[in-house]
Parts: C-alpha cells; structure tokens; sequence
C-alpha cells in the first residue's frame, strides 16, 4: 500500500468507483449517488471531527481537574507550621477555580449534547461506509442483485432512512409526528363492562355499514340500562345470601340440640349419682 494511497480521503478513493459505475441513467444516477451519499459521508465526517475536537477537550479538563482537586483538599489538612505562608489561601483560591472549571466543562458538554453528538455522527458515518461498500461489492443486501442498476433505488432508500433515523434521534425525534390520535367511541369503548363492549361494537359495525355515526346519548342510555340491570342482580344475589344465613343458623341450633340430647343419654349414671351426693348433703 502505497503511501499516496494511505494519505488520499476517502472522498477521493470512492468518486473513482463511482464514475466507473455502469447505471441505466449514467451520468445523472452516479451523480446522484456522489451528491447525496459522498457527501453525506463527508459532512459527517467533518462533524464528528469538530465534535470530537470539543468533546475530548472538555472530558480533559474535567478528569484532570477531578484529580486535582482532591489531591490540593488534601494536602490543605496538613499542619499548617509546615505549610509555606500564604498557602492557605492558595489552596482556596485553587481548589475553587478548579470547580468551577469542572462544573462549567460538565455544563457546555450537557448544554451542547457533545457526548451525544460524537457518537450520533461516528456511528452515521460507520453506517453510511458501510451501506456504501455493500452497495459498490454488491454483498450482504445486495447479493442478489446482478449488476449495480438493479440496487439503486434499494440503495438510495438505505441511505435516506439512515438519514432520517439520524435526523429524527439529533431532534429527539421531533421529525415525525407518531402521536396516537384520540378516540373517544374506542377510548369509551375500553372502560365499559364486556356486555356492553359487545353491544357498541355490534351498533359501530352496523353504524359503519350505513355510515352513520354512532349516537352519545344511545350509548349513555345503553350504560344506564346496564347499570340498573346490575344493580337488580346484586339485589337478587343479596336476597339469596339472606335466606342461606337463616337455613344454616337453624341447621346449626338443631345439632347443637341433639348434641346435648346424646350426651345426656349416654351419662344417666353420672345424673343419678349426683342426686344421691345432693341428697346425702342435705
């Protein structure tokens, strides 16, 4: 490998595989790939590059201040007769700037999103070379394609929606709106009894059919009715718990009753042997 090749970009190595592609629409299709893909690649390269300037920097300081800045509190809890004179307040003034240097370090990386941003870009452009040599070696997606006019709208899509993921993850995913919208007859629908779900679902289907909408005061009247129809059975069920209280009440005292009977029958010589105690005593 020669040492040209080593320091060429790889804007320079690709363009030349890109006009040597044969497509049906040469030479618009190559330039569509050189104006959207290499470019792409080269505008997050030199991104991530900035970004990375900032990110390592700041990250840094901040690791050198934190090891600092222990070490300066430390050295503070000595003596002070062996200290040189003045050092207290140097150590104060120094300990001080070196937080605040960490705090504001912390503040830019999170204000800015740099972490965040580095690794957004790297992993776009790992991306984007990627989908690109596939595309050029025709392997991995593009394997079964025979030529390089047969991919290239499957690889123009690739590279669109590795775009838009990016955009839509850089934005928080403010590029597409995928809010549920809301809906009142489902949301309804969802709260109800399973009785009443069967009921709206027959009356929306049947409502579709001649489309029609669906009447809120039917379907509050329809819950109203189940409701009451509710009600009447908890009474019913209240009734039938009543009358099985009383029935195992009187069950219970009549075997209570027979208990005692058994008893005393089975013990006449213990009944008859008390009297005669009583007896002698008076």
């Amino acid at each position: 490998m020669s040492l040209e090749f080593q320091r060429s970009s790889y804007y320079d190595r690709v363009n030349d595989i890109i006009n040597k592609l044969v497509l049906k629409n040469s030479p618009s299709d190559n330039e569509i790939i050189r104006n959207r893909f290499l470019y792409e690649v080269t505008q997050y390269e030199h991104k991530r590059d900035n970004v990375q300037k900032y990110y390592n920097g700041l990250r840094f300081v901040m690791t050198i201040g934190s090891i600092l800045l222990p070490a300066i509190l430390s050295i503070g809890q000595m003596d002070p007769a062996k200290l040189p004179k003045n050092f207290d307040i140097i150590t104060y003034w120094a300990s001080w700037s070196l937080s605040l240097t960490i705090t504001a370090c912390n503040g830019f990386l999170q204000l800015f999103s740099l972490d965040k941003n580095y690794l957004g870009y790297s992993l776009v452009v790992e991306q984007l070379k990627t989908e690109g040599w596939q595309y050029f070696q025709l392997s991995g997606k593009y394997e079964n394609a025979k030529t390089h006019e047969q991919s290239f709208k499957q690889f123009c899509k690739s590279i669109e929606s590795i775009k838009r993921k990016q955009i839509e993850q850089e934005y928080n995913g403010k590029g597409e709106d995928k809010k549920k919208k809301f809906d009142f007859s489902e949301e309804l629908n969802s709260t109800l009894p399973k009785q009443f779900q069967q009921k709206q679902i027959e009356g929306h289907t049947t409502n579709t059919s001649t489309n029609i909408p669906p009447n809120p005061l039917s379907t509050l009247l329809d819950v109203g009715d189940s409701v009451a129809d509710l009600k009447q059975s908890l009474k019913g069920v209240s009734g039938i718990l009543d009358e099985t209280t009383d029935v195992a009440k009187g069950v219970t005292l009549e075997l209570v009753d027979r208990s005692l009977e058994t008893m005393e029958e089975g013990n006449p010589n213990n009944n008859k042997s008390t009297d005669k105690k009583l007896k002698g005593s008076e």
